[in-house]
């Protein structure tokens, strides 16, 4: 495989609908093949006919790719096209559109704006798209990637900011219309806030491979809120990892599906969390990054593997003041996978469970009351059409909810309880997913203009795989201090 410098891509989700973009493309039949040009960067690649492959009958193969978009609305959903692009014409309303492996969804509206088309797409599953044809690849190296970021995304921000900023549906009530996001003012910098007031949320996605012990997809996150502080790391740790894949398609059902990824997996995190006078929360933060390797074509069809991040953040502290840090470090697995053949799904993880660095024994801090915290941090990886808020395609995701509880420091004479709980589980199969707050969104704008919603998911798969559970407490045999439950991943 090509070795490549990593590119970052600032993905332009923030252009309005009538925001300006690469303009008609000189040649429109043209066939672009590189996945790391600058428009198959931005949207991605075509795709193209092949005699090994059939797609769906109302599937509208738009040509001319990247170089036939204009842009693309904020919430990812709405394309400006070009209507003069070849099968342009062919669009309507129910078909699915195919311009590019990040351009791929079923046309919910249509309707044209000059010389443009506004195209808004919703959900498909791979067989949607796909009728007959066999997609694999072997030795994929999952490295490279271009990072897609989406700065401070429409999902992320409350309804009346959201509102503030005009993300608001266009054109009369019962007709169907694309959504449009004015340009985002730019925003001050925050100073820190002071106790008891103000915020600071921020979480940073960074992904490498094969270089330095660091390696894997790890996010950190800080969190001041009212008195309430957090920071922190998470990552799946992995090295130089390579993924196998393979998807037949009959009579557009799936009839086998594999997809393993190795590179001798494992588990990291630390934390420092503090409250004075402050209250629990649950922060769901937004992990506004994702790291896509472009596979290129396979039998025509363009198909990427994806890496996307989700944290969440609990906390239960039992009084209104005190501290607790702690890390840990675990090796889990040497490969993660799963097979689907004959209806049937089994999970192929090779476990390898191993304390590299004790987490139970890094607890420490000032609790003046019981400080509990859970962390679940979700890494998934996705193979087929991705684009940042959809995804269609091959899936697995690891599950990791790292649980920890210290007592208070008042009952030291006695004993100072520690506690903690691990889980780890797998989630897998084939399907789509879009994230659930931009669907929420989307759906309240489709209710407006009188279109059904839209799910923020549809796979075939099993229910999650357990991969590895745990709990510890000291001191042991200490009726004072009780008995953990394991983390929920």
């Amino acid at each position: 495989m090509r070795k490549v410098v990593s590119a970052v891509l600032t993905l332009l989700l923030a252009l309005a609908a009538t925001g300006c973009g690469n303009g008609s493309p000189a040649d429109p039949t043209a066939v672009e093949d590189d996945p790391y040009s600058e428009s198959a960067l931005r949207y991605g690649l075509a795709p193209v006919p092949h005699p090994d492959l059939t797609y769906q009958p109302d599937v509208v193969l738009v040509g001319g790719g990247g170089r036939s978009v204009r842009s693309v609305t904020a919430d990812g959903l709405t394309w400006r096209i070009d209507a003069a692009a070849p099968r342009a014409d062919k669009l309507a309303s129910g078909k699915i559109m195919f311009i590019t492996g990040r351009g791929v969804g079923r046309v919910l509206d249509l309707r044209r704006d000059g010389d443009d088309l506004l195209v808004t797409i919703g959900p498909v599953t791979v067989t949607d798209v796909i009728r007959d044809g066999i997609l694999e690849q072997r030795g994929i190296a999952i490295e490279n990637p271009v990072v897609y970021q989406a700065g401070e995304p429409l999902w992320a921000m409350s309804e009346a900011e959201a509102e503030s900023l005009g993300a608001t549906p266009s054109g009369r009530a019962g007709r169907a219309a694309p959504l449009r996001l004015a340009p985002t003012p730019p925003r001050p910098a925050q100073p820190p806030p002071a106790r008891g007031g103000g915020e600071v949320k921020s979480v940073v996605a960074n992904f490498s491979t094969g270089v330095s012990l660091n390696d894997g997809a790890e996010v950190s996150f800080h969190y001041d809120r009212a008195g309430t502080k957090l920071s922190g790391r998470a990552a799946l740790t992995f090295n130089r990892p390579e993924a196998d894949f393979h998807l037949s398609i009959k009579g557009g059902s799936v009839t086998r599906a594999d997809l393993t990824i190795s590179g001798g997996f494992g588990i990291r995190y630390s934390f420092e969390a503090g409250i004075q006078d402050g209250q629990n929360i649950t922060a769901v933060l937004p992990v506004p990054a994702e790291f896509s390797i472009p596979i290129g074509r396979v039998i025509g069809v363009p198909l990427a593997l994806t890496v996307s991040q989700t944290l969440k953040v609990t906390t239960a502290f039992g009084a209104k003041a005190g501290t607790v840090k702690g890390n840990g470090e675990f090796s889990l697995a040497g490969s993660l996978g799963y097979g689907y053949v004959n209806g049937t799904f089994g999970p192929q993880v090779s476990k390898n469970f191993k304390r590299k660095e004790s987490l139970i024994n890094s607890l420490r801090g000032v609790p003046v009351g019981v400080m509990g915290l859970l962390i679940e941090h979700r890494v998934r990886f996705d193979v087929g059409f991705s684009a940042f808020v959809l995804k269609a395609g091959l899936f697995f995701e690891v599950s990791t909810g790292y649980g920890t509880t210290i007592g208070s420091a008042l009952g030291a004479p006695l004993a100072v309880c520690r506690g903690v709980g691990l889980g780890v589980r797998a989630s897998y199969g084939i399907g789509y997913e879009i994230l659930a707050p931009v669907v929420k969104m989307i759906n309240k704008f489709l209710r407006l203009v009188k279109i059904a919603p839209i799910n923020s998911s549809g796979k075939l798969g099993p229910k999650p795989y357990v991969i590895h559970t745990a709990e510890e407490i000291i001191p042991p045999g200490t009726k004072l201090c009780g008995t953990p439950k394991p983390a929920a991943a």
